[in-house]
């Protein structure tokens, strides 16, 4: 990550807005400063815990994890822009974290203020473990962006208080985590430490989830603990654990700790070669993706346990969508890529990263969705019980705050995810300018790449090392239909390997490489088999999915119908949305005149259309002006299906 310095009009301007509003407003909210938002408790849960100040513990019992994700952030944005004031801040924050930490190295601040003799009789429902993961992953980080180790060795003390307790030794108790993020977390703390036993815990925890007799089931009859999934659909399903991780085939249960524990499996995997365990997440991967995903990369299509429901079950209404599962399914198409090295899953983090991810904030930062919907009526979110949970507007936090401090650990990272290196090969992932500085087999490399992605397709990488020789690969889009790459103006005609070209050469100072990605409105369609869908399709163009939004074309979205052969017009709109590109085509609106108020049903006739002017906006810029109606897939017309009527002069 500190190897490449982001400086491109897109993400330069999310990495300045997570650097100085997102960050230092989410401080603000984990100390319950902000007016009018719901209070958590997070970091004054520290102070009681350490005895500090007095008080009772605030907040859901995962409420520590909101902290280290915080932090997390912190260690990535402090590592591209070093910053003493944050830096401070941190180590204050730090400093209240630490304090609370038990003589064995306990720290979870709800059993600390609770009662400690309770710690570890509920792992399913807790969340112990699920924060332990995320002050892991904060630690490591921080620890690579300063060199302080304070945190990092409060987390290593922790996880040997863990490596103690569970495992399948006499003595140990034979669990693992409710909501899964320690499997992954526990390979980065190896990757730093290099302990073959913090690459041993991950692996038990994966290894015995769904084993028989099932921990979840004992521990509830053991603590008579409640079991909230028992008589659902869900069962221990929820938990990704009515079956070893082995025999899953298909995406249930929970969607953000479906992919976590994805993820986790996918990074154990890489680690020890454990190809039983890779065809498992190749399973996970494709029931995913190829039929529990939204078009826009979001996943989690039920309300209801925030969960993965049945194969094509995606409506636009009642969608879930949780921010942090997008964020999931992009850490997950990571470690795939990872182990394959095929654009499949990057073609899926790129999808997510760019509409089910990012609008999860507003343009400013200062608001955030927790549910993602691809249809929204005002009036249906604010009168229909099933429909209270999809928003018209972000909030300022919620008190179950997961989202927001995780996508800003995505987007302080992202640098990281554009790149991924092998030991003679550079991937080009995404397409992201700025200036880049690695080591490929002792040889330095270093180069600028300048694009106006995603709203041009066009990228410029130019070398400027003296010379070293590997592989460059750029991948080739999933939804790039024509394509041209050269170097130094000569055309590359090396067919892509698993999507990416390949182009190894001695490069030197000087060389030049230009790929051109066009860039055209598409119409979609879903699968048929998808109900909610059938006879609509879906703007996109490049990697965004776009979206029809009431203040540009009024109200009764639903009432819009597009033909085949619509042309569509582009134009950038700099004073939109702080600048974004439009898509604008003809459609036609079905008429309501002649249907009196007091008329409910009538005999069927064909119904009469006009035409109808109408604009598009990227889906993830939808919900920063006046609150409206919203609709990513619209209805079809066939011609000669329906009479088209004339508007009256």
């Amino acid at each position: 990550m500190k190897q490449i310095k982001i400086k491109d009009r897109f993400f330069s301007e999310y990495l300045d807005l997570v650097q100085n509003h997102v960050i230092p407003y989410q401080w603000e909210a984990l100390n319950d400063r902000i007016k009018g938002a719901e209070p958590s408790g997070c970091m004054q849960n520290f102070k009681v815990a350490s005895g500090k100040i007095p008080g009772k513990f605030m907040g859901m019992v995962f409420q520590d994890s909101d902290a280290y994700k915080w932090l997390e952030a912190v260690g990535y944005c402090l590592m591209w822009h070093p910053d003493k004031e944050l830096e401070s801040t941190a180590d204050e924050a730090i400093d209240d974290i630490c304090a609370a930490q038990q003589p064995d190295g306990y720290l979870n601040t709800y059993y600390i203020i609770t009662g400690l003799e309770k710690r570890f009789t509920n792992l399913k429902d807790h969340h112990e473990l699920y924060c332990l993961g995320h002050m892991i992953e904060a630690a490591v980080v921080y620890f690579q962006a300063t060199g302080k180790r304070k945190l990092l060795d409060a987390a290593v003390r922790y996880v040997d208080r863990v490596d103690r307790i569970f495992g399948s030794g006499p003595g140990k108790l034979h669990g693992y985590p409710g909501h899964e993020v320690i499997e992954m977390a526990l390979v980065r703390l190896y990757e730093v430490t290099k302990e073959e036993k913090h690459l041993a815990l991950a692996k038990y925890f994966i290894d015995e989830r769904g084993r028989a007799p099932l921990f979840f089931e004992e521990e509830t009859i053991r603590n008579q603990n409640q079991f909230y999934w028992k008589d659902s659909c869900f069962g221990y399903q929820y938990y990704q654990a009515g079956k070893e991780v082995r025999q899953q085939e298909k995406a249930e249960g929970h969607a953000v700790r479906a992919v976590y524990l994805y993820s986790g499996m996918a990074a154990v995997a890489k680690e020890t070669g454990d190809e039983s365990l890779k065809k498992a997440c190749e399973s996970l991967w494709d029931n995913i993706t190829q039929r529990q995903m939204y078009i826009t990369g979001s996943i989690g299509s039920s309300h209801y346990g925030e969960a993965f429901t049945f194969d094509y079950d995606l409506p636009n209404d009642t969608v879930y969508a949780e921010t942090c599962a997008a964020i999931g399914l992009i850490f997950f198409a990571r470690k795939m890529f990872e182990l394959s090295k095929d654009s499949k899953y990057i073609n899926v983090m790129e999808r997510a990263l760019y509409n089910g991810a990012i609008s999860g904030m507003s343009l400013d930062g200062t608001r955030f969705f927790y549910v993602n919907p691809l249809e929204v009526v005002p009036e249906a979110s604010e009168k229909d019980q099933n429909k209270r949970h999809v928003k018209a507007e972000r909030q300022k936090w919620f008190g179950c705050a997961c989202c927001p401090p995780n996508l800003a650990r995505l987007l302080s990272s992202i640098g990281g995810y554009a790149y991924t290196e092998a030991e003679d090969c550079l991937f080009m992932n995404l397409y992201i300018g700025g200036d880049i500085s690695t080591v490929l087999k002792r040889q330095t490399v270093e180069f600028h790449v300048e694009t106006d992605y995603p709203w041009d397709g066009t990228v410029k990488i130019d070398f400027t090392q003296e010379e070293a020789e590997f592989s460059y690969a750029v991948r080739i889009p999933d939804w790039c239909r024509e394509y041209e790459i050269s170097i130094n103006g000569e055309q590359v005609l090396n067919d892509p390997v698993k999507g990416y070209v390949y182009m190894f050469r001695k490069w030197k100072k000087g060389d030049q490489i230009v790929c051109k990605f066009k860039m055209e409105a598409v119409m979609n369609q879903a699968n048929p088999k998808v109900r909610e869908d059938i006879g609509k399709t879906a703007l996109s163009r490049g990697p965004l999915i776009y979206c029809l939004e009431e203040a540009d074309n009024g109200s009764g979205l639903h009432q819009i119908c597009l033909k085949e052969d619509t042309a569509f017009t582009e134009e950038f709109e700099n004073d939109l949305l702080k600048g974004v590109v439009t898509l604008s085509g003809e459609g036609e609106k079905i008429r309501t005149a002649g249907w009196g108020e007091e008329t409910l049903y009538r005999p069927y006739e064909a119904p009469a259309f006009e035409k109808k002017k109408l604009k598009w906006i990227p889906y993830y810029s939808w919900a920063n002006r006046t609150p409206g109606e919203m609709a990513v897939w619209v209805r079809m017309k066939e011609d000669g299906d329906l009479e088209t009527a004339q508007i009256p002069e």
